[in-house]
């Protein structure tokens, strides 16, 4: 059965998904969050979260207005891992008010945000078509809007790689006031928090997935990428308000907003790009009105120069991954798309040994990762489905690195290229790309949403690299 056979029929058998309601509760430290979702027919599930109340009580929470529409937004963007088992064409929001506007909203992020999951599955369907959100409810009780005033401080997000490392450096430097946001820690989440020196202003959210969805997705209910930043977008909003924090600072770059497949919408880090920052800002803006403001710190950066500062970065060398395949056990697994495009993003900055040691791989003289070279290079419509640079960046970075090979190198041993370097020079790319000025030294993108203090950080940064 193909998978848009497959689409057709589980909408057919199941029709309708519904986010029936929520329910809040608390024990000594925490605020717990259980969603209710169904799917009639197929089962019910409950997905849950945790997070740090602070000083906040159960009865103070659930009569803050503002605190139940964050609650019931995180909600909203939760079910998309529950929707897309069944893909239902009917979506009924019993849990809380939506008008048409924030209807059109969600369900824009919905499809953007699974442009992988219907790219990678095969199916063809549409924004008009692919899902009609039922939302009559009406919350007859009223409950008085608490928006944050005069607060400040940044919260953090830390994914574990170096794009968080450098936007925690960079607050650092600057004396910020800084909290770090880990949701469901792992090893280099808490070892980044730890080298950084802010054990003591860590806060943690724990979110746990409904067993039965998974024992779906294991008997073939469709499955695949949903938008994971908006879900940190949303929990992060929650974390920040219990916290008294203004700032939350993300860590996403310039170079998210390439689409993974040329000529399309498609594009794995879409809840990454800078149309959901912006989008997502003007929503919690106008409907959520937390007082929190939502930014990426690292928007005007290219991916070179954010390599280029965690090149300095050398305390985290040894502890810093972004490798999904080898995050349970934290480390590389040196032979992923993610893995090769983090060694080829540093290899102008960091000795080849050195990064050899980091990875546990020589991934230069890896031939078996050919084809996934030739994805990061645009050799192919697709680049790997992970988050990852642009094109034009990765090539940069193999041109820079073979110049630095060549001039470094001590006698005819030496200057001889690594086998995947070797292949590149056979390619069209090397020959576009070879005497091509490096440009990316000298960008800042203004398309950003950074406040003038944070912007200044990040400008004198930038001029500093040049």
């Amino acid at each position: 059965m193909t998978n848009m056979k497959k689409f057709n029929d589980l909408r057919v058998s199941y029709d309708t998904f519904i986010y029936d309601s929520y329910t809040i509760r608390e024990d000594k430290d925490e605020v717990h969050v259980v969603y209710h979702f169904e799917i009639p027919g197929l089962g019910k599930f409950e997905p849950s979260w945790r997070f740090p109340k602070g000083e906040h009580k159960i009865k103070e929470l659930t009569q803050n207005g503002t605190f139940l529409e964050m609650v019931f937004s995180l909600g909203m963007v939760e079910l998309i891992s529950y929707w897309k088992m069944a893909c239902s064409p009917n979506v009924v929001v019993n849990a809380g008010e939506l008008n048409d506007d924030q209807i059109r909203w969600w369900k824009e992020l919905y499809y953007l945000g699974l442009g992988e999951f219907f790219y990678t599955n095969g199916i063809d369907t549409t924004m008009e078509d692919f899902m009609k959100i039922d939302c009559k409810a009406i919350i007859e009780q009223k409950y008085d809007t608490f928006t944050l005033k005069d607060n400040s401080g940044c919260l953090v997000p830390i994914g574990g790689g170096k794009d968080s490392v450098v936007s925690l450096e960079l607050l650092k430097s600057a004396g910020e006031n800084i909290k770090c946001f880990i949701i469901n820690p792992r090893g280099a989440t808490l070892k980044t928090v730890q080298v950084g020196g802010f054990m003591d202003s860590l806060l943690v959210a724990k979110r746990t997935l409904d067993r039965n969805m998974i024992e779906l997705n294991r008997r073939g209910f469709l499955n695949g990428h949903t938008p994971y930043s908006a879900i940190v977008a949303f929990s992060a909003t929650i974390t920040a308000y219990l916290a008294g924090l203004k700032y939350i600072s993300l860590s996403n770059e310039a170079s998210a907003n390439e689409s993974t497949v040329k000529g399309s919408d498609v594009n794995h880090q879409y809840s990454k790009s800078f149309k959901f920052e912006e989008d997502f800002h003007k929503y919690e803006e106008t409907y959520i009105k937390s007082g929190t403001y939502y930014f990426s710190l690292l928007r005007p950066l290219s991916e070179f120069q954010i390599a280029a500062y965690f090149s300095k970065c050398t305390q985290y060398h040894s502890i810093f991954r972004s490798c999904n395949v080898g995050s349970k056990e934290d480390k590389w697994c040196g032979h992923c798309p993610k893995c090769l495009f983090v060694f080829l993003i540093l290899s102008p900055f960091l000795p080849h040994r050195r990064l050899c040691e980091i990875f546990g791989a020589d991934m230069l003289n890896d031939e078996t990762m050919i084809e996934t070279l030739d994805k990061l290079i645009g050799r192919v419509e697709e680049k790997p489905f992970e988050c990852v640079g642009s094109r034009e960046e990765v090539n940069t970075a193999i041109c820079l690195a073979i110049k630095n090979w060549t001039k470094n190198a001590k006698d005819k041993e030496d200057v001889k290229l690594p086998k995947l370097f070797s292949y590149y020079t056979t390619t069209e790319e090397y020959k576009n790309y070879y005497n091509s000025s490096c440009h990316f030294f000298e960008e800042f993108d203004d398309n950003n949403l950074l406040p003038e203090k944070f912007e200044k950080l990040v400008r004198k940064m930038a001029e500093e690299l040049k």
